[in-house]
């Protein structure tokens, strides 16, 4: 009726028990391309699979929703989800400038020729007497 308060054994945590979980389409693909012995682009859409030591020297394109982003898989993306490494939402800050606010400039010799006729404006305004009054 009431519960012990003894203490439990502590148990590794269920992913240590369990295999990773790769999707069955890809591990097929990855198995045909490591009997070939050919380093190849995989695609798919598969966000929820396990990294695992045999994908390592492939890209593979990841769908983020929009579009696949490819991905060189490295050692160090062992165990890791392949949606770790593809945001699937861009962040803007809201301070950042959009595309229509900034001035692109075409080349050097544009801003240097701006910047010298704002130079000699400067220069007459100042030696003018006419101005100043």
């Amino acid at each position: 009726m009431f519960r012990s308060f003894k203490k439990q054994d502590k148990k590794p945590f269920p992913s240590v028990k369990r295999n990773p979980f790769v999707a069955n389409h890809l591990l097929n693909q990855i198995e045909k391309l490591n009997a070939k012995a050919q380093k190849d682009f995989l695609k798919t859409w598969s966000r929820a699979s396990t990294i695992i030591p045999s994908m390592i020297g492939y890209t593979i394109y990841i769908h983020n929703g929009r579009e696949h982003v490819p991905i060189p898989i490295t050692k160090y993306m062992v165990n890791y989800k392949l949606g770790d490494f593809v945001p699937t939402r861009i962040f803007n800050k809201p301070n950042s400038k959009s595309k229509s606010d900034t001035k692109a400039v075409k080349s050097k010799s544009d801003t240097k020729a701006v910047n010298r006729k704002s130079d000699t404006k400067a220069v007459k305004k100042k030696s003018d007497p006419k101005s100043l009054r």
